[in-house]
Formats: structure tokens, sequence, C-alpha cells
């Protein structure tokens, strides 16, 4: 063992096997720190978390995707039926359908065709409150993102000590896109999170295959079942079982082609961990409708080549691989972007890595930085590489080939992934290290509070923090709608009896939030007079707010009128502009 590492602990870890045991406790005999006192420091931590969710759940407006999955929860629980939002899995509807269970949600027939009709209706229609729909829909998925804190706790501790899990924990329970896609009704923390639950059951099977290989296989398919994105993994988390066989059965198997029956074995566990997986997905279908009534729709869309073979051989329901299918299609058209102040259509290869860097707090991308350093050269962790930093750069390369560059969601795993490897620099010994990491742990945590309770707009200060954000970013990174009830707080508190003229983006009703508002493509530019809000989406770029009939070309110059004969007043929530004229 290296001098500059710390002993490993006894006790509560001894069935870890010894690559796997903590490098950085010093939770042992004669240290003065108690278990009671990480007890405590987890329920701060993510008591802390569970206040920031809580309140940005009760204070937003719905999201651009919320409404579709919340009324397609809603049909679950009704209809038990396939026929809304069949683009991604239904687990994490049927998360949400849990705390839309104990309320009575009136949802009128015949449906609405469109998904994002039957979500108006669902929040806005029907005598509903929209606010009270949305924040029991929403408090499943901070209850299940809390977990998933202590996965994240428990993986570290495994590595490094309870001292590392908690380092660890601080790290994901003040990460300003944990708390902010963990507070919403979506899709992207529960696929997230389960991953990172399988990926620690696999590490734990190291030492004890027939209790953890199983669950790992609950989590992958928890996973897929949750969001197609996290699909890659199923064959990532293939090769740690055959990797984790492996290690189990270097001293086991003996004859003349040892290496051949290892890995014939490893691929026979992993084939089974698969089918587990796949299981589960079966079943989230099979609970929504025994029946798996399913015809495909027309939107499917015809595809062809490699993709459509693959997905053909898939063992997955044919909703599932509808769904793939209407996904993969999505992929061939052109989207606009925004990424350091520039539009631009297309896509960038480097947009995710970008938006990661202005996204996430600076003390906690040093923190990835040094955690993958030590897991690197240090030997006694260098066999959890595979199991968190392969998949974390796999994951992140499918994500980077995708076509739309519309928020750092669609990597939501790197954050709560590589809170686990900065956990790693706790390995050893050195007290300037230590220091080091509490620093910059500490230097997270303000950064998160600062930006309280506007996670969704946050940006590191480098970037401006949450005031500055929309000047990077757009979309999901900074305004997805979800400021219109703040914004009808601020109409109301500071101009009231002004005509409002509003541009928005999203899918919340400008009228339940007390806001009466002329859309200013609608009257003279003479008549445009008082406050005027605009979404920043519909700013960057200017044309994505624009009418959808009409003279697009006259409405884009009235609104660059507007815009060069007024002045800005504020930013509402980090993603609505105020205006006066």
């Amino acid at each position: 063992m290296s001098q500059e590492t710390a002993p490993a602990d006894t006790g509560r870890q001894a069935a870890v096997p010894p690559a796997q045991r903590p490098a950085g406790d010093r939770a042992g005999p004669g240290s003065r720190w108690r278990p009671w006192m990480t007890l405590v420091v987890i329920l701060l931590f993510l008591g802390q978390m569970a206040a920031g969710m809580v309140t940005a759940a009760r204070q937003q407006s719905p999201t651009v995707d919320e409404p579709v999955y919340i009324g397609t929860a809603v049909t679950y629980l009704h209809d038990h039926r396939f026929t809304y939002n069949y683009e991604h899995p239904p687990l994490a509807k049927l998360v949400i359908a849990s705390g839309l269970a104990f309320i009575d949600v009136r949802l009128d027939k015949p449906y609405p065709v469109h998904p994002s009709d039957l979500g108006k209706a669902a929040l806005y229609e029907g005598g509903n409150d929209a606010q009270h729909v949305l924040l029991v829909a929403r408090l499943p998925m901070i209850v299940l993102t809390l977990l998933f804190g202590l996965v994240v706790f428990a993986f570290a501790r495994d590595l490094t000590g309870p001292i590392g899990g908690l380092l660890a924990l601080a790290l994901y329970a003040f990460s300003p896109d944990a708390i902010a896609y963990g507070s919403l009704a979506n899709v992207d923390m529960p696929s997230a999170g389960f991953l990172l639950t399988a990926l620690w059951l696999l590490w734990r099977a190291r030492s004890r295959p027939y209790r953890y290989l199983p669950l790992a296989g609950l989590a992958l398919g928890a996973s897929t079942a949750s969001k197609m994105s996290t699909l890659p993994a199923v064959p990532i988390a293939g090769l740690l079982v055959v990797l984790t066989v492996w290690h189990l059965t270097r001293d086991r198997v003996t004859g003349k082609r040892p290496v051949l029956r290892r890995l014939g074995l490893g691929v026979a566990v992993a084939a089974g961990v698969a089918a587990i997986s796949v299981a589960v997905v079966w079943a989230c279908y099979l609970i929504v409708d025994p029946h798996l009534h399913w015809v495909s729709p027309r939107s499917v869309g015809p595809l062809t080549g490699v993709k459509a073979n693959l997905t053909n051989l898939l063992p997955y329901p044919l909703p599932y691989r509808d769904g793939m299918r209407y996904q993969f299609n999505l992929e061939h058209a052109t989207y606009s972007g925004f990424l350091f102040g520039e539009s631009y259509q297309g896509a960038k290869w480097y947009y995710l890595p970008a938006a990661l860097l202005i996204k996430e707090p600076i003390g906690m991308i040093v923190l990835w930085i040094m955690g993958t350093v030590a897991v690197l050269i240090t030997p006694r962790l260098r066999a959890v590489g595979p199991y968190v930093l392969v998949p974390t750069l796999l994951l992140t390369g499918v994500a980077m080939a995708g076509s739309r560059n519309w928020g750092v969601r669609y990597a939501i795993f790197v954050p709560v992934i590589l809170a686990v490897v900065a956990a790693a620099v706790l390995a050893y010994r050195r007290r300037w290290l230590h220091v080091a990491a509490g620093v910059l742990a500490a230097y997270v945590a303000v950064s998160s509070l600062s930006a309280f309770p506007y996670y969704l707009a946050y940006s590191n200060e480098a970037f401006g923090g949450v005031q500055g954000t929309h000047e990077m970013l757009t979309d999901s990174n900074v305004d997805w709608g979800q400021d219109l009830g703040r914004l009808g707080e601020r109409v109301k508190q500071e101009y009231p009896g002004q005509p409002v003229f509003l541009i928005y983006k999203g899918r919340g009703e400008p009228a339940y939030y007390g806001i009466t508002a002329i859309s200013p493509f609608t009257v003279p530019l003479d008549q445009v007079h008082g406050v005027i809000a605009i979404s920043e989406r519909c700013l960057a770029p200017k044309s994505s707010c624009l009418p959808a009939t009409g003279d697009r070309k006259a409405a884009r110059a009235q609104l660059d009128r507007i815009l060069a004969t007024s002045r800005k007043d504020e930013l509402v929530g980090g993603s609505i502009q105020i205006y006066l004229r």
C-alpha cells in the first residue's frame, strides 16, 4: 500500500474486497469522528437540497416538457393506455402518477389530440389548480432525487470511507443541476440516478455477486425504462459484469482454457443481468396496460439502415421500439442552438462539454479533475475507473453526437457520477489535499446557495451567475418556461396598472398567473407602451418566438424596433427580461 494513503478501516466494511476498501476513512477507533456525526451531516446536506427543490417546485410554472408528462401520467391512471408520449418509456411517468393518484385531476373526454394540449387540460382546465397539480407531480421526483443522494454517499463511502462519502454527497446535494432537474416532473434525474445505482451495485458485486448482480439488473432496467438515452449503458454494464466475473474467478477457474472459461462465464452472467433489465422495462409497460394494446402510430415514421435493424432485434415491447424509431427520426432534423452568445444552425460537437463548463460550479469541476487523476494514478482505486469513468466518458460521447443542443440535462449523469469520483481525492493522507477539498466543496455550496431558488438558470461565477446565463446559453439551460408565475407576482408588485406586452416561450397560461397580456405583434408599434416581458428563449435566437402565421419578416422587424426603443429594467428569475417603453 502506498505510504500516502490512509489504512482501510475494519468492521462494517470487512465484506468489501481489498480493492474496494476505503483509503481515507478516519472514522476508526481513536478518531473524534462518530457515526452519529455522519448521520447529522447527511441530514443537513439532504435537508438543504430538499428545501431548494421544494421551493423551486412551489414557485416555478410548468416547464416545456412537464405538462406532456403530467397529462400522460393522468391517462395512465384513468385509461391504462400508451396513446400519449410513447417516445419516452413509462417509468418516470409512473413515478409522477404515484403523486397524482392522491388528488383528483379532472380531465374531460374526448382527450385533446396533441400531448401538449392534453397537458394544458390537465393543469388549467376542468377546475384544476395548476400549481397544486404541478407540486403533487413533482414531489415523488424530489423524494427519488434525495434517495439517489444516499446512493452517492454509499458509493463514495465504499471507496474512501464516510468522510469521502460526505464530500461526494456535498457535491451532489449542492449541485444546481441536480436540484433544478430533481425538482421537476421530468425524465432526466430518474434515468441518471438509476444509472448510478446500477454502477454502484455492479461495483459491490465484486464482493457479493449473488446479492448485487440481480439488483444491478433491476437498477439498469429502471434507468432504461425512464429514458431511452441510457440504453447504451446496457452493453457498457454487460462489459462491467464480465469484468466483475473475471475479478471474482481469477483464482477459481482452472483447466486448460481458464481464459475462455472465465470469459464464457462472464458473458453468461452479463446476459442474465441484461435479461433482468429487459424484464424491468416489460414490467413497466405491463403495469400501465396489462394487455399491452398498441398499434404503431403514423408519427413513428420510416426508419432504415443499421438503426432500423438494431431496433427490430431488441427484445423490448413494441411501443418502446417505436419510441426509439421516433427519437432516431428526430435526430435527422436540423435544430438551432446558442452557445457563448452565438446563435447557429445544426449541432456543435463540443456543445455539451462547453455547457457543462458554464453550468457547473467551478469548485465542483476542479474536484472532478482531482478525483479523476486520483482514480487513475492510485493503484488501489484504479479498479473503480471502469465503473465510473468509462460509462461517463462513453455516454457523454453518445450525447455529444446528438443533433439537439438543448441543455446539460442530456448529460445530467455527469455531475451525478463524478460526485463519487471526486471523493477519490481523500484517498491520500496529505493534509493540504484534504483542506483544499474542503475549501472547494464549501465554494460549491456558497455558489449553489447564491442561486437560490433560481437553480435552472444557474451558471458559475466565471460566466456571470444566474443573471448572466442567458448571454451564454438558452433553452433548458436557462429558460424552460419556468418563470411565468414569478413574472405575474413581479408585475403585480412593481408595475400595477401598466399594460403588459408578453412574448413567452413555454406551457404556462398567463391568465392563471394574473397576467393580462397583449402580443406586441398584434398592435402597431406606436401602441406598444408599458411593460414588455420577453422570454430569453425568444431573444436567442429572436426568430424562435415569431408568430407561426402571417408576415414573419415584418414581425421580426417589429421586435427589433421594440428592443431598440425600449429600456431594460430587470430580469425575472433569470429567464424573462422586462423592458419598459
